[in-house]
């Protein structure tokens, strides 16, 4: 049976740092690769990953979690530095695909530091990850954004 659920997110943060130095995050492997992984998961064994942060690139990476192989193939469509990425992406569970998904990422100057708004539209398909979907993925955004602001605590000069 096919299905279909919408749902769109909004998740602000402020963050002690410039919005050239947040955006910086985002834009470099080396550095989105040590704030944005999670410690339960790990490389998919034999995947490869990409990381062409451009408009018209590509990101994708897998990752085994929980015994399950999910994957995660993106295209960057808008990128302003230090003002906003625009991008979507697919994920998948094995050869499955479980969402479809249109994100925004703004950095807009607050004080001396970064006020950060994620605005997620995502389409989550044939109830694979159940009724739960869109809250999970807001979780995880969340998590992922914890490693930000720890990633820019440990980077501080």
């Amino acid at each position: 049976m096919t299905s279909v659920i919408h749902d769109t997110f909004v998740i602000q943060r402020s963050y002690q740092a410039t919005p050239a130095r947040v955006f910086a995050a985002f834009a470099s492997p080396e550095a989105k690769n040590s704030w944005g992984d999670s410690a339960e998961a790990g490389p998919a064994p034999g995947s490869e990953a990409e990381f062409d942060f451009r408009v018209g690139g590509r990101e994708r990476f897998s990752h085994v979690y929980q015994g399950t192989t999910y994957r995660y193939d993106a295209l960057y469509y808008d990128i302003v530095p230090d003002q906003r990425i625009i991008y979507c992406y697919e994920m998948y569970a094995g050869e499955a695909r479980i969402s479809v998904s249109v994100a925004t990422i703004e950095f807009a100057k607050d004080g001396d530091g970064t006020a950060l708004t994620v605005t997620e539209q995502g389409v989550y398909l044939d109830g694979i990850d159940g009724d739960q979907a869109p809250a999970l993925r807001k979780g995880g955004t969340e998590e992922m954004l914890d490693g930000l602001t720890g990633y820019l605590a440990r980077t501080a000069s």
